[in-house]
């Protein structure tokens, strides 16, 4: 039963020893924790990259070497840049970055995490700068800030594939105007916007004469067409009234004559009227008797 304990003790001892071993990058054993990535090297060449977790290598031939898994945080530093409308613009912006293949980053940057960096910030500022000159200032600083900062992600991202290096995203920090300039490009930019506010009033305006002389042709269109319809129905009324007055005078010529002389002398005569005629005018000729046909 000793025996066996200390069997067990001995080989507790040894594992302990060869992870102990391997943490300090010594025996066959590689540790290899979450945030980490290791190359693991044979007579100084690049052979292959470790998991997290334990692997084995050839002691004494093979080597290693350690990266960073994480995505790591790259802040430039600021630099004046030229907006497509000639305004300089001071900027500085950030990159987030990983090392996404460790033999070609190795192979790329020997001398390790530094010079990384340096090929990050140069390659940046080349594609701040190049796509912020295509663009004016108002477009940098708001309309198509959301666009532009994509765009300039995308170059870099696909610059430094090769290298082993994976971008995840290029932000601006902080975007000024240089000591000095204030002044000048704030007067310009009063003088654009009152140019726009010019412009839309005239466009207003036209707009609105477009409107009422629009407004005004459809009204007498409708006029038109009210009066015509107006037209139409008086006619057709005029010629119904025709037809009935006919036929009733066809019904009864005698009747129809009495009425249309009465209707004469009600619009003829009133108390203020005064009429010399002959007695046997055919005008009173009703007169004469409470019978139409008696003459």
């Amino acid at each position: 039963m000793r025996r066996v304990l200390l069997g067990l003790l001995l080989v507790a001892a040894a594992m302990t020893g060869l992870v102990a071993a391997g943490n300090l990058g010594l025996g066959p054993l590689v540790i290899t924790r979450e945030d980490q990535q290791k190359v693991i090297l044979f007579l100084s060449r690049a052979q292959r990259v470790t998991s997290p977790g334990a692997s084995l290598r050839w002691p004494l031939l093979e080597t290693e070497q350690t990266y960073d898994r994480r995505w790591l945080y790259l802040n430039t530093k600021a630099d004046t840049i030229p907006t497509g409308d000639g305004e300089q613009l001071t900027v500085d912006n950030y990159a987030i970055w990983r090392i996404q293949d460790a033999i070609a980053f190795r192979r790329t940057f020997p001398e390790g995490l530094a010079a990384a960096e340096t090929a990050i910030d140069r390659a940046v500022r080349d594609d701040v700068r190049e796509v912020l000159g295509r663009h004016t200032l108002g477009q940098v600083l708001d309309a198509q800030r959301a666009a532009i900062m994509g765009e300039i992600t995308k170059r870099t991202r696909a610059k430094l594939l090769s290298f082993g290096i994976e971008i995840a995203d290029v932000r601006i920090n902080r975007t000024e105007l240089p000591p000095g300039t204030e002044e000048s490009v704030y007067a310009r930019m009063k003088t654009e916007r009152e140019r726009l506010g010019r412009k839309s009033r005239a466009e207003g305006e036209e707009r609105a004469r477009r409107i009422r002389a629009e407004a005004d042709r459809d009204g007498r269109v409708i006029v038109a067409n009210a009066l015509r319809d107006a037209e139409i129905a008086r006619g057709i009324g005029d010629a119904e009234a025709a037809r009935i007055y006919g036929e009733a005078y066809a019904i009864d010529p005698g009747f129809y004559e009495f009425q249309r002389s009465l209707e004469a002398y009600r619009k003829s005569i009133d108390e203020n009227t005064t009429l010399v005629l002959s007695p046997d005018a055919e005008f009173f000729r009703f007169f004469e008797s409470a019978t139409p046909d008696a003459r």
